[in-house]
């Protein structure tokens, strides 16, 4: 009898997707694989393992990747990799040792000095430093567009640099960070045909951190590059610090080898903890969701706040709202309000939270708090913090997986303050 098959979907693969327990001695969970180093079968083996790890020549039909060195591969690493690739239906994946390095590896890899990045704003603070501050200083030159704006406004923004047919890459970050102001990603992947050329493709990337694996997919959208904060949901419980990278195996194996020399991979115990956390991925993303609705709309109609920003409450009939259905497969579990008032009034919210963590970081089981202007976004530009709406009275919350009506309780008691 022909044995059948059957796709299942990535939560289910989860707890066993590229591990083979018989190579560990039968032990049902991936074991800490703390080496330093693996042992070649024969120097044949090791010169093809280098061959292939180094770019020398094309990988084989059947051929596997050899461990070498965990700097370069190891079974924590590489097992991770194999199931974060599921969520985004990418090729492979390249996990690292913080969210900001798969970041700044992947600018670093795809943008020369001379070439201009396109990217939207707001972005995070540490990556809109990095932009202005870092990349500036080697040569690449930045120019940025708001959320909203049309392709041809876009495209004017290009043109204006003189740099239009240096355009390297365009990165995104979507919804924005803490505003949740949304990108076309498929208007970006528009852009990014315009301006390549059969000697360099421009890249799109899109900071996937804020809707996780599980609620957004932005290469099925024409994205190159999935990036995430792994801190944050992937990783889910304000216990280690990651970052992935997802795209096709061409791309990622670029971004591998710079990787490699710069050091920035995940440590195995890294690779472990969030193997550990990819199992309650799916139903710790759905309870944080659920929550944030409740407390969305409690918030939408409290005297005390002037505006929630929240992809649940988004207009129909505004031009983000057709984005939000073309991308989103949930509103997530993010949300910003604007208190009445200013600072003053914001951190006395803050101030008087009992179960809510007055902490930046999100995505994690603990609901958490923050204020973006002098905290998370205190380094970017004050004017231009003002002018993408990052104010003094706007407080992040990202929403964990406690009881709703406790998490309410919390924040009427602390509105009370203001």
């Amino acid at each position: 009898m022909k044995q059948s098959r059957h796709n299942f979907r990535p939560e289910s693969l989860m707890m066993s997707y590229g591990y083979k327990p018989e190579l560990s001695e039968g032990a049902i969970k991936c074991p800490i694989f703390q080496t330093s180093t693996f042992v070649f079968k024969s120097a044949e083996a090791g010169k093809a393992f280098f061959e292939i790890a180094y770019g020398l020549r094309p990988r084989a039909e059947g051929e596997e990747e050899g461990l070498i060195y965990s700097r370069i591969n190891n079974p924590d690493l590489e097992i991770l990799e194999d199931r974060l690739s599921l969520w985004d239906e990418a090729e492979d994946c390249a996990v690292f040792e913080s969210g900001m390095s798969a970041i700044t590896t992947t600018l670093l890899e795809f943008l020369s000095p001379g070439d201009l990045l396109l990217h939207s704003t707001p972005l995070y603070g540490g990556t809109d430093h990095f932009i202005r501050h870092f990349l500036a200083k080697i040569g690449v030159q930045a120019v940025s567009f708001k959320p909203g704006m049309e392709q041809s406004e876009i495209e004017a923004q290009i043109e204006k640099t003189g740099l239009a047919h240096k355009l390297g890459m365009i990165f995104i970050e979507t919804p924005a960070n803490p505003t949740n102001a949304l990108i076309d990603i498929e208007l970006c992947h528009r852009i990014a045909q315009k301006y390549s050329t059969s000697q360099k493709k421009v890249m799109v990337a899109v900071d996937n951190t804020y809707m996780g694996p599980l609620w957004q997919h932005p290469l099925k959208h024409g994205a190159d590059f999935s990036l995430y904060s792994a801190t944050k949901y992937i990783g889910g419980h304000s216990d280690v610090i990651a970052g992935a990278c997802c795209g096709s195996k061409e791309n990622i194996a670029r971004v591998k080898m710079l990787r490699t020399f710069l050091g920035n991979m995940a440590g195995p115990w890294t690779g472990w903890l969030l193997l550990r956390s990819l199992e309650t991925l799916k139903v710790r993303m759905e309870q944080q969701a659920k929550n944030a609705e409740i407390i969305a709309h409690y918030l939408n109609s409290h005297p005390k706040v002037e505006k929630v920003y929240y992809l649940g409450l988004i207009p129909k009939d505004s031009p983000a709202y057709v984005i939000y259905r073309k991308q989103y497969l949930s509103p997530g579990a993010m949300l910003s309000f604007d208190v009445q008032g200013g600072e003053a009034e914001a951190f006395r919210f803050l101030n008087a939270l009992q179960l809510i963590k007055l902490a930046v970081s999100l995505g994690s089981t603990e609901s958490l708090a923050e204020h973006p202007a002098t905290m998370t976004h205190a380094g970017v530009d004050p004017a231009h913090r003002q002018e993408i709406g990052i104010t003094s009275k706007l407080i992040r919350l990202s929403v964990g997986v406690e009881n709703s009506e406790d998490l309410i309780w919390d924040i009427e008691q602390a509105l009370a303050k203001v």
